[in-house]
């Protein structure tokens, strides 16, 4: 069944009075699902119609609309009032009526630690030289906008713009039709019905730095010697360097990313004949179900998991067609020597190069607490190096929140310098805000300890170290976790990637940036990269096949690590299917395909549109997703999955189960066999059963289908028993 649609207002036109729009408005989004003609101009007069039946007017009509959403599905944005936002939602065609709401945006090394090596020799190509680097894969960026004289996209030795795309380049202030390119092929910016400060370019020009950052991680040229004031240097470029970028502008200084502007932007993406869609925005609790409508036009679209953790169960972006992506770190650190009075030698992380705020000298130090207002009204930090080291009071503020403050307050105060003590280093690029001012050192809760007891110390520059020495990858602190509070039947995320200290473009320099927002890219580089190098894949078959060859264990085989409080194994709930594996995505030998109509289902029930999906509840569960939850087992439940070969014609694989503690596991068969001129798709069934009665804990297992010599292809599984239908425990 289709998302539900409907064109006749016949009845309600006859019978509804024009609604006054004299009361408070705002921006409501009317959401009509699939459009009912080709057309795009048919779509918005239809859109036209119905404003001008509430308002009894075309031209109060014309005036109180916003957007239309005419290419991938049918809606509209527009001003309204509440209660005719209410009348709007009884016409038979609208799907729902929602306020506008804002969301967050979610940045050398970290390609090469991925395995994505520019220069592999002929003879051992890696996904990077198979797939051309990704050349003429288009890949939309919904974000910030774009600093188009950035080195990253010089379109030098690039070809004509690929006859699909039917994008075009929207000029503005500070960018004209020259501001796009071969390489940046496209343009646009919404910024209708919000205020935009003067400070922030009304075009698709990046103010933020966000967008900029994001588009070079995914497809920035190769550019040589790069670096962080000397931290990081290497060259840079992006996972897919030879793809070409449609940027779309929708979040704004003061204004953050409204739903009003992303709809709109996903609508013409559709339109514009991009493959892949990177969006590093999102909120805990909201979703886009809109999506759907890109990737049942076979565009793969991938989300930042959002930047709320280590807490539980504050992902976003969980519906089950799109790639939702953690962040963790990678094999790059930065030592910082902090040198004691007492002769004693220190270790912390900074990103210190600056040499006129590096000092030779000792300078006294103050202790500062928590180094919030209070506490550095209480001391004179003038002149001094300030410690930052109060652990009871860690659980109360975000680390990179309490970084920020503690920072502003001790430049405000004329310190000399901040050594701030956290249970995590996930935090080294706020550290850019002291460039230039004074050094700041990140250190843990011992070394600060030990710190406390010398009046004097001194703090020497920053060196980049790269290698097995650095633990990694390792899940970062703030990578929101699982599982879903909308969607517990939904295992999220689906992959980690690196996400920590990536350093990438900035207007015309290179910046180190943290968070999801810096993962996401990294995937969508890789899905352009296999579109390219599978043009007949489904965006199901390629996020199954970057989650079900995503590793578990680090390069020595110890188990992945997550940051938080405390440090602990990863989880599904912390990495999905486990850190991202480029060139096994490659040729994952199976995967898990899903005919993107078959979405429809799961929308149509989640979003409320229609009745009887308690009795839809067991095709949710057999959803063919590369992974399996159940959030509610009380005695048994079967689960059915297909696998499709799309490895050697000729294949064995048999099933080994890593039972969740506490829930027995079967798989029947358990041994499947492709042959040549067989199937291609085989059906298996799970079956789970409750060991214990024990109500609302979560364990985690897998199912891994191995060939035993050259295909492992996993799955990550996540069961919670209950005894009653409430659930008292997330742990």
């Amino acid at each position: 069944m289709g998302l539900r649609t409907g064109f006749c207002y016949a009845v309600l036109l006859m019978t509804l009075l024009p609604l006054s729009a004299n009361g408070s408005s705002k921006l409501y989004i009317v959401y009509m699902g699939d459009k009912k003609h080709n057309d795009p101009s048919v779509v918005t007069s239809s859109h036209h119609d119905l404003l001008t039946s509430l308002h009894g007017s075309k031209d109060e009509a014309l005036k109180s609309i916003v957007y239309s959403y005419k290419h991938g599905f049918s809606g509209f944005a527009a001003m309204l009032t509440e209660s005719q936002a209410e009348a709007l939602a009884k016409f038979p065609e609208v799907v729902s009526v929602k306020p506008n709401t804002f969301h967050k945006l979610h940045t050398t090394r970290s390609w090469d630690f991925l395995g994505l090596e520019y220069n592999q020799p002929p003879q051992q190509p890696g996904l990077l030289q198979k797939a051309k680097y990704g050349e003429d894969v288009i890949i939309g960026v919904i974000d910030t906008g774009i600093w188009p004289e950035s080195q990253s996209f010089d379109d030098s030795g690039y070809g004509p713009v690929p006859a699909r795309w039917k994008g075009k380049c929207q000029t503005g202030q500070d960018f004209n039709t020259m501001s796009c390119n071969r390489k940046i092929i496209g343009a646009r910016w919404y910024a209708r019905g919000i205020e935009v400060l003067e400070s922030d370019y009304k075009s698709p020009r990046d103010k933020n730095g966000h967008g900029t950052h994001v588009a070079s991680t995914i497809a920035g040229v190769e550019v040589q010697v790069m670096s962080y004031g000397g931290l990081g240097t290497g060259v840079a470029h992006g996972g897919a360097p030879h793809a070409r970028l449609g940027i779309y502008k929708v979040c704004w200084e003061g204004a953050s990313c409204p739903d009003a502007a992303i709809l709109a932007a996903i609508d013409d993406a559709i339109h514009d004949g991009v493959d892949v869609l990177s969006i590093s925005i999102g909120g805990a609790g909201h979703e886009y179900h809109w999506t759907l409508h890109a990737v049942q036009r076979g565009i793969s679209v991938v989300f930042a998991a959002g930047n709320d953790g280590p807490v539980p169960q504050t992902l976003s972006n969980s519906v089950p067609w799109v790639t939702t992506v953690a962040a963790s770190m990678i094999d790059r650190a930065f030592p910082t020597l902090i040198s004691l009075g007492n002769k004693e030698k220190l270790v912390g992380q900074s990103l210190l190069y600056n040499a006129s705020v590096i000092s030779s000298d000792f300078k006294d130090l103050v202790y500062g607490g928590s180094c919030d207002a209070e506490s550095v009204a209480l001391i004179n930090v003038t002149g001094k190096i300030i410690l930052c080291y109060a652990p009871a009071d860690a659980k109360d503020t975000p680390p990179r929140e309490a970084l920020k403050r503690a920072i502003n307050l001790a430049i405000k105060a004329g310190a000399n310098g901040l050594i701030f003590a956290q249970y995590t280093i996930n935090i080294l690029d706020i550290l850019a805000r002291c460039d230039g001012i004074m050094p700041c050192v990140v250190v843990d809760f011992e070394i600060a300890q030990r710190i406390s007891s010398s009046p004097v110390m001194k703090v020497l520059p920053t060196v980049t170290v790269v290698g097995n020495g650095v633990l990694s990858p390792r899940v970062a602190s703030f990578s929101s976790r699982g599982p879903s509070t909308l969607f517990p039947g939904i295992l999220k995320p689906d992959v980690t990637a690196p996400g920590v200290s990536i350093l990438a473009a900035e207007r015309g320099s290179y910046v180190f940036m943290s968070g999801t927002s810096m993962a996401c890219p990294h995937v969508s580089a890789v899905t352009a990269l296999l579109k390219s190098v599978h043009p007949d894949w489904s965006p199901a078959m390629i996020k199954s096949a970057i989650v079900t060859t995503a590793s578990v264990t680090d390069r020595f085989g110890m188990p992945i690590q997550a940051d938080g409080v405390p440090r602990k194994l990863a989880d599904p709930f912390d990495f999905g299917g486990g850190h991202m594996n480029p060139d096994k995505a490659a040729d994952p030998g199976l995967v898990y395909d899903v005919d993107a109509m078959e979405y429809n289902n799961f929308s149509n029930c989640t979003m409320g549109w229609v009745d009887g999906c308690l009795q839809s509840y067991q095709k949710l569960l057999n959803l063919n997703l590369p992974s399996i939850a159940v959030p509610d087992l009380k005695n048994q439940v079967t689960v059915w999955r297909t696998i499709t070969n799309v490895g050697p014609v000729e294949a064995t694989y048999g099933a080994d189960v890593e039972a969740p503690a506490g829930v027995a596991v079967s798989v029947e068969p358990s041994v499947i066999t492709f042959t040549a001129g067989g199937d291609k798709s085989m059906t298996f069934k799970l079956t789970f059963t409750a060991k214990q009665r024990v109500q609302g804990g979560y364990t985690f297992g897998s199912l891994t289908w191995s060939d035993q010599s050259v295909y492992s292809v996993r799955i990550p599984i996540a069961i919670r028993t209950v005894i009653e239908n409430f659930v008292a425990d997330t742990s």
